[in-house]
């Protein structure tokens, strides 16, 4: 199988735009990453797109050739949707074509549009990927959903709301330097604290915020890289992809994402690494608890232990293996169907030595990138290698 490279990435500022279309979102990052590759828009084979709620946000379906004509592209679109997974998705797929040789030259990424609804309209909108008979009717949102899961992840192992605040101060911290934020200022764990509840244990600052924006990658082959003289130092060496159970009175623990173990357990096999070997990594940060889990899904800590990470200083931006330096979710925002591309694009970034926050990480040779869907019934894991 042929090598995957990142050739190109391109970003939109993540935050509110609600006077642009998705389409024109998704055209600046397509266009910026196309500009970062240096490659021709005619070499462009298909474009994986990940959406999530355009049907909704903008009436607006089949939105896979609708985005590559807005890129200014001739070639196949696919729209991928899996929740909040949806552009973590589409890269896996572009990865696998190019590996298979039946493309060298693939377009990925995503693009949500969620702030020109109000904060009824959009939390509606998202509960859409939760169960809808078991949950949805029952008036389950994602902040409740996650709420659960903390409450049942303080009841197995411990932990405290102090601890969750450690984690939006540093994501916050992370983000003041990335020019793609929407939130680029500090908080203190006094705020997060005080912050108003949105369902217990979880505050205004343990969730991410509504968020427009668009992400996207020019990734190629091996031996399209060398016959053209693409400088693309960034490997994609690992992907894996994992599922559980969509309703969480199924499953079998609520404090624990098996599904993004089995994606990591993947990626790790594909890449020939593990745990250890990772030095950096943009994990699915939608609520604090939620990166607490993927720290231990990952197999970064051991269950119970990765409650207190941020606190003892070991992910953050000057810790032995900093998390979300991008801002994560949480401080950088997360337009849905973007997001999985988005971590990818921040990686890719940090590996080559664009990024604001690349100093931290200068020596880093194996970054990784979780990307999740709903309370984790989907998840998508990348190993990203950098050719020093």
């Amino acid at each position: 199988m042929t090598g995957v490279r990142v050739a190109g990435v391109g970003l939109t500022h993540f935050g509110s735009h609600p006077d642009r279309t998705g389409r024109d979102l998704f055209a600046e990052a397509a266009l910026a990453a196309r500009e970062d590759a240096g490659v021709p828009r005619d070499h462009i084979e298909h474009l994986n797109y990940g959406n999530f709620m355009g049907a909704l946000s903008e009436r607006q379906g089949h939105q896979g050739p609708l985005m590559a004509e807005a890129a200014g592209l001739g070639c196949p679109a696919t729209r991928y949707e899996q929740a909040c997974a949806s552009a973590g998705v589409a890269a896996r797929e572009a990865v696998k074509s190019i590996r298979s040789g039946e493309n060298d030259v693939v377009l990925a990424g995503g693009m949500e549009r969620m702030t020109n609804m109000d904060t009824d309209g959009a939390t509606e909108a998202l509960a859409i990927a939760a169960d809808e008979l078991h949950e949805v009717r029952s008036g389950v949102t994602f902040p409740g959903a996650y709420a659960l899961m903390a409450k049942a992840y303080f009841e197995a192992f411990g932990g405290s709301r102090e601890d969750l605040a450690h984690i939006a101060v540093k994501n916050h911290r992370h983000a003041l330097d990335n020019e793609y934020a929407q939130f680029q200022k500090e908080i203190s764990v006094e705020q997060a604290l005080d912050a108003p509840p949105v369902a217990s244990p979880l505050h205004l600052y343990d969730a991410c915020p509504i968020t427009d924006g668009a992400s996207a990658l020019v990734l190629v082959s091996d031996e399209y890289a060398e016959e053209h003289d693409v400088d693309a130092p960034v490997f994609i060496t690992g992907s894996g992809q994992g599922a559980d159970k969509m309703a969480l009175q199924d499953r079998e623990h609520l404090a624990r994402t098996p599904a993004a173990t089995e994606a990591a357990e993947e990626a790790y096999d594909d890449a020939g690494v593990g745990p250890d070997d990772v030095e950096v990594a943009e994990v699915h940060d939608c609520f604090t608890i939620a990166e607490v889990m993927a720290l231990e899904s990952l197999g970064f800590y051991d269950f119970g232990e990765g409650i207190g990470a941020a606190r003892r200083g070991e992910t953050t931006i000057d810790g032995d293996r900093p998390i979300n330096l991008s801002g994560g979710l949480k401080a950088k925002g997360h337009p849905v169907g973007a997001t999985g591309g988005s971590q990818l694009v921040e990686m890719t970034r940090l590996l080559r030595g664009d990024h604001p926050n690349s100093d931290a990480v200068s020596d880093a040779e194996v970054g990784l990138t979780h990307n999740a869907g709903g309370t984790v019934a989907s998840a998508v894991v990348h190993i990203l290698e950098v050719d020093r």
